[in-house]
């Protein structure tokens, strides 16, 4: 009988032939709703030499499946660090951080790529394309890095383009695409591994107002679909499209609060 594979060793063979993960829980489980976010009590502290700045100072939140929040903070108040920490950029200091189900401090940076890659789909202000490369071949990335296929990354990264208005400009590349068709074009790229969680930072922020609305009505439409959506903004216009708005300053959470979405007050009207 041949000597059992080291698990790290069968967890990327795996991915490179595009199959899903082995399960982490037992099938039993494996059906229940889980929390997607769960953060418990983190800090991060970095160290800067000859002083450390608390960057976070003990922060808990959970975000439940298809919730829609607006994380809003001034600058330095900790929301970037605390968005890196939630889309597993960073790991905290201290504290408990699990995202759906998983718990990132077991995790070496391998596995917290391939968690990345997988579980959580990035949102930019910057948009992040790859210059003189096509929509439709940038939204293939993080199916390439997965391993899959060509034709089922080319047929995967069309349905995402389509389903964002982007079906006729997929063979165009960033310079040939307006502000709000690059930040589709990454929203596609976000939505194409079908990940837990969307997390978008300063979304609108490079975007005239008619194309920022444009993005939001996106996600609005993805949350309505049943999508996880986090949005981190120091705007109160954007962020009063959101089910839940949480308020960080001086690395606390000081406010937590859910609300009615503005498309819903509109439609009430």
């Amino acid at each position: 009988m041949p000597a059992p594979q080291p698990a790290r060793i069968v967890r990327r063979r795996r991915r490179l032939r595009g199959e899903p993960p082995a399960p982490t829980v037992p099938a039993s489980r494996a059906s229940r709703p889980r929390r997607v976010i769960d953060l418990r009590n983190a800090t991060k502290v970095f160290d800067l030499g000859a002083v450390s700045v608390r960057a976070l100072r003990g922060v808990t939140l959970e975000i439940d499946r298809g919730d829609f929040v607006a994380i809003m903070g001034s600058s330095g108040s900790g929301k970037t660090t605390l968005m890196n920490i939630l889309g597993c950029l960073d790991v905290p200091t201290a504290g408990d951080y699990l995202i759906d189900g998983v718990d990132v401090r077991t995790m070496d940076e391998d596995d917290l790529s391939d968690l990345r890659n997988r579980k959580i789909g990035f949102v930019f202000q910057a948009f992040n394309l790859v210059p003189r490369t096509s929509a439709l071949a940038n939204v293939e990335l993080p199916l390439a890095y997965a391993g899959l296929r060509r034709d089922e990354r080319r047929r995967r990264a069309a349905a995402a383009l389509t389903a964002v208005g982007m079906r006729d400009r997929a063979h165009h590349t960033p310079a040939e695409l307006s502000g709000g068709q690059q930040q589709r074009a990454a929203i596609a790229r976000a939505l194409v591994t079908n990940p837990t969680l969307i997390l978008a930072d300063e979304p609108t922020g490079n975007l005239d107002s008619r194309s920022g609305a444009e993005v939001l009505a996106i996600f609005e439409r993805l949350h309505a679909e049943g999508r996880t959506i986090v949005i981190i903004t120091h705007e109160p216009e954007i962020a009063a499209h959101a089910r839940r708005v949480v308020r960080i300053a001086d690395g606390l959470i000081v406010g937590d609060e859910e609300q009615v979405p503005r498309r819903l007050q509109e439609a009430a009207v």
